[in-house]
């Protein structure tokens, strides 16, 4: 498949895996412990919770000091974070609409979809000045909860549900500097249409002007099994579409990104990508919805 710039501000950039194991210096971060309470308080005066999260994130080799992932790693995440950043506060803002929403999602599961996540926060917290908050919104797999241990805490839905609750009420401090979290919260079999309610409208209005000053980073589900990801579609400005190379059908490929609306600054990152090289890594290009040579 071939990618259109639809940002002419951004250009598409192959990126390679280290197959090296070098340690990076990154983010100064807090030692890992038990969760602990923090003096920040929510809308309704709640403590909000601190969680460490760092040993979890070096056992499972995420993008933060202690893990065996090399420097090149790091390197693929800033060039994938780089035009994001741009649209969200950087020199294209004011052409992308609420660009410091950022949905991640892929077609079907197994992508690496949250993996990317992940890990996209954590490169962006890396930022001298910039805050990031990162929302579980697959709300069926829970993949970022149960991979940072946040699983069993009030998030996303407990808010959409309860008017007395707002999203300062769930966030929770991390051991990360300049990241915050926010879990998916209980199951709900009718998440698609708290999605698309308006307090879910009125929610990323509050985010877009509460905080204005941050990056947003939803974890959505795939496009094609849930209804949900559509919704999440049109209410950021920005969406990462990840693709495992080798793996999904072009085809299904297409029909995902078919549902994503066409002012969408959409752009795609593909999984375990082997170039030149034959090393593992990730390209990244901006996906044109009117490029007629897809191949």
């Amino acid at each position: 498949m071939s990618v259109d710039d639809k940002n002419k501000a951004t250009t598409i950039t192959m990126l390679m895996e280290s197959e090296g194991a070098e340690k990076f210096d990154a983010i100064k971060s807090a030692d890992a412990g038990s969760a602990e309470k923090s003096t920040a308080t929510g809308s309704t005066g709640t403590a909000r919770k601190k969680v460490n999260i760092l040993s979890r994130l070096i056992e499972k080799n995420m993008l933060v000091p202690g893990s065996a992932l090399g420097p090149d790693f790091q390197d693929d995440y800033r060039r994938i974070k780089r035009p994001l950043l741009a649209n969200a506060c950087g020199k294209n803002r004011s052409m992308v609409n609420r660009g410091n929403l950022i949905l991640v999602t892929s077609s079907i599961p197994g992508e690496g979809k949250t993996y990317t996540s992940v890990n996209l926060a954590l490169s962006i917290a890396q930022e001298k000045d910039i805050t990031v908050l990162l929302v579980d919104c697959d709300v069926a797999k829970q993949g970022v909860s149960r991979k940072l241990g946040i699983e069993k805490a009030s998030g996303l839905v407990d808010v959409l549900e309860n008017d007395d609750l707002d999203l300062g009420d769930v966030m929770l401090q991390t051991d990360i500097p300049n990241l915050r979290l926010v879990s998916a919260g209980k199951h709900n079999a009718y998440f698609t249409e708290l999605l698309a309610s308006q307090r879910m409208a009125s929610l990323v209005d509050e985010i877009v002007t509460r905080y204005g000053d941050r990056v947003i980073i939803f974890d959505g589900p795939p496009l094609l099994p849930t209804p949900e990801t559509q919704v999440l579609a049109g209410l950021v400005g920005q969406v990462v579409f990840v693709i495992e190379a080798g793996k999904t059908p072009q085809s299904l490929v297409e029909d995902a990104l078919e549902m994503i609306p066409e002012d969408q600054a959409t752009g795609l990152v593909m999984n375990k990508y082997e170039g030149l090289s034959g090393r593992g890594g990730y390209y990244y290009g901006y996906y044109g919805p009117d490029d007629d040579n897809k191949s």
